[in-house]
Order: C-alpha cells, then sequence, then structure tokens
C-alpha cells in the first residue's frame, strides 16, 4: 500500500484546546471511544526512510519513496510531505513477530499509543467528506491525533494518510488537510516538527 503521509510530533500532552479542536471538528462520533495499542519499533538512526515494526503479531515494514518538500496551510500550518510504501508480514503459526521476542533487546523501542482516528473520502467533485467505513473508498485520506508514551516520554501526534489511485495522492492529501485545517486556530505546527516516525525514535533517542 502506498500512502503519502503529513505528520507532526510535540513532547508533552495533548494541549486540551486541541484536543477539543479535533473531537468536535474532524470526528463524526464525538463519543467514540480512542483506540488503544503497543507497538514495537526497531531503532535505525541512519536510516530515518525505513521504518520496521511489531504490531498485533506481525512484521509492518515502511520505505520512503519520495519527499515532496514543505506545504503551507494558511497562516498556522507548515508540514513536509512524504510518500511511502508498505509491506505487511504475518506468521500464521504465531511463532514469529511477538513482542516476548525483543523485550531485552534494546534497538526494539516500546511505543505505547492512545489514538482518535477519523477516515475521509474524496470524492468526484473534489471534496473531502468524513465517513464511518472505508469500505468502497478508491480515494480518501485519515486523520489522527494520538497520545504517545516512549522511555517514560510523553509525547502527541497529529497525521495524515491519503491512499488511492497513485496520480491522486497528493490531491487526496491536500484536499483532506485543507478541509480539516479550515477550522483550526491554536498553536502553530511546524515544519521543524513534521516527520515520520523513524526520524521521531532518533530525537527522542537523541534527547
Amino acid at each position: 500500500m502506498t500512502t503519502n503521509e503529513l505528520r507532526w510530533f510535540y513532547p508533552g500532552a495533548i494541549p486540551e484546546n486541541v484536543q477539543v479542536w479535533f473531537e468536535q471538528n474532524c470526528l463524526i462520533d464525538k463519543k467514540q471511544a480512542p483506540q488503544e495499542r503497543e507497538d514495537w519499533y526497531l531503532y535505525s538512526p541512519e536510516c530515518d526512510y525505513l521504518g520496521i515494526k511489531l504490531r498485533q503479531g506481525r512484521l509492518e515494514v515502511k520505505w520512503r519513496k519520495a519527499e515532496f518538500g514543505t506545504v503551507r496551510f494558511g497562516e498556522l500550518v507548515e508540514g513536509k510531505v512524504e510518500k511511502w510504501h508498505k509491506w505487511l508480514c504475518e506468521d500464521s503459526t504465531g511463532e514469529s513477530f511477538q513482542p516476548a521476542m525483543v523485550l531485552e533487546n534494546s534497538v526494539w523501542v516500546n511505543v505505547q499509543k492512545v489514538r482518535h482516528s477519523q477516515l475521509y473520502q474524496v470524492l468526484p467533485d473534489f471534496s473531502a467528506q468524513p465517513v464511518i467505513s472505508n469500505e468502497q473508498i478508491d480515494n480518501g485520506c485519515s486523520v489522527e491525533i494520538t497520545e504517545l508514551r516512549v522511555e517514560n516520554q510523553a509525547w502527541w501526534s497529529l497525521a495524515f494518510e491519503a491512499f488511492g489511485e497513485d496520480a491522486r495522492l497528493l490531491e487526496n492529501l491536500r484536499l483532506t488537510t485543507s478541509r480539516v485545517f479550515n477550522t483550526y486556530r491554536w498553536s502553530k505546527l511546524l515544519a521543524a516538527d513534521s516527520y515520520a516516525y523513524p526520524h521521531w525514535l532518533k530525537v527522542i533517542r537523541n534527547s
């Protein structure tokens, strides 16, 4: 699966005004419970173009295929768009890809996540509309805000992942972000804080 992605990472808890903004302006179901998960990332400080993680008994590998530079949305938002491809590997025996295999290995980093997410469908009229299910969506984008806990540190992240026809990935991302940020009035989101998980892990280990 190929996606165009835009992410930001910030230390500390999600600011209350940003959390309220996301829940009131991005979510269809304002009372939906967040998703909780635990991922294990392989720390490769010299390879921020490669992401490898264990999640729910499977191995996920992501490779950055392209960087599109900085994009801006109004006066408050700027970020770096990247194109990633993801492969999934599962073991039907359940013997491989288990967290217990990497517990004592320092090159694997445990990240606990509490996430709210919303899926948007990009329609033929080039409008982005929130939807409940991803069934039969050819072009769309997911939006998520996530509490992160890693090595006794609290962080949070805001992210977009656009999917669909390759020629429309950038447009799917642009249409969704433009709609979402139309109501954003809070602290600036900066390009310096915009990167993917492999680079974020390097920031964590160097802090």
